[in-house]
């Protein structure tokens, strides 16, 4: 970077990327005093940085090292300071850019956005967000077991957090989290993205089944019926996105007893009696609908417990 080109070229990147100029030249300056040592080390001379400071005009970016209140800038300086400067100017730029991408995405945590796929290593999978410097960080934990990831996909996945991790600051993504899904019935159900039908309730095993009970605001419309839509094309399209997860819905209730003989559809519950110091409720249903009420594995009550955060047992009758 040539001298005359030093002044317009600072103010410039502080100008346009909201950097300091102090900063930058603070930089320079720590980056100058190491190319000064470096550069002496090569004449075998061992040069302690705390000995030497360095005088950087910012009008016309002519350095000066100075030790013990004489100036021993070597003879030839002025091309190393120049390409140093430029380095750190790059740098700065590089980082500007940097905090503002974290800056943008910690205003997008919660919401979804669509990436590609470029890394698979070491169990995390990396996705391009689609800006420089926006890569998108899915840990094991966020990620589906029952998915296949492949490089050059285009997933849909919700901005988890943002947080420090051991390169710097991190997007965290998710597939598995039960708010994955709640974001993408905002998105396909116009009734719940305006608030006139609300998701009390969510539970999610991430690959296999959610359940989610939803109340409506208005008497006239249908909450399960809205997110379901006309021949079950919204919660078709939402199956279609979770590559085949099932997916439950069923109506909110404040009164306890319904709530939860709801949350065990598919079966039919005959009686619920509750416990309210144990939080626990004991559900009767027809014998022949207990094995439908636990579901495989479990499954069906695990989820209705979560659902409902009271402590299902269920018996036959």
């Amino acid at each position: 970077m040539a001298i005359t080109e030093f002044s317009s070229a600072l103010n410039q990147v502080a100008t346009e990327r909201g950097i300091p100029v102090e900063s930058i030249i603070s930089s320079i300056k720590d980056a100058l005093a190491t190319a000064y040592r470096k550069d002496r080390k090569e004449y075998g001379e061992e040069v302690n940085i705390e000995d030497i400071s360095v005088e950087l005009d910012s009008q016309t970016g002519e350095v000066r090292i100075i030790k013990d209140s004489k100036d021993v800038t070597p003879a030839g300086f002025g091309r190393i300071a120049a390409q140093t400067a430029k380095q750190v100017i790059l740098q700065k730029i590089r980082e500007a850019e940097k905090d503002m991408v974290i800056k943008e995405f910690k205003a997008k945590v919660g919401e979804l956005v669509i990436g590609t796929v470029f890394r698979i290593d070491g169990g995390f999978v990396t996705l391009d967000l689609g800006k420089v410097h926006a890569q998108g960080v899915m840990p094991y934990s966020e990620q589906v077991s029952s998915e296949a990831y492949r490089l050059g996909q285009k997933l849909k996945v919700l901005i988890k957090e943002v947080k420090q991790g051991p390169k710097g600051m991190e997007i965290i993504v998710s597939r598995s989290d039960p708010k994955f899904v709640l974001k993408l019935f905002e998105q396909e159900v116009p009734e719940i993205a305006s608030n006139t039908v609300t998701v009390e309730a969510i539970a999610r095993e991430a690959g296999s089944r959610t359940k989610m009970a939803v109340y409506s605001k208005d008497d006239k419309i249908d909450p399960v019926g809205s997110c379901v839509g006309q021949k079950g094309v919204r919660v078709q399209s939402i199956i279609a996105e979770l590559f085949g997860e099932k997916i439950d819905i069923i109506p909110f209730s404040q009164i306890t007893e319904k709530f939860i003989a709801s949350s065990l559809a598919p079966a039919k519950v005959t009686e619920v009696e509750l416990f309210q110091e144990e939080k626990r409720a004991v559900v009767s249903v027809p014998s022949d609908q207990q094995s439908l009420a636990n579901g495989k594995d479990g499954q069906n009550a695990r989820l209705a417990n979560k659902l409902t955060k009271w402590k299902i047992d269920i018996k036959g009758t």
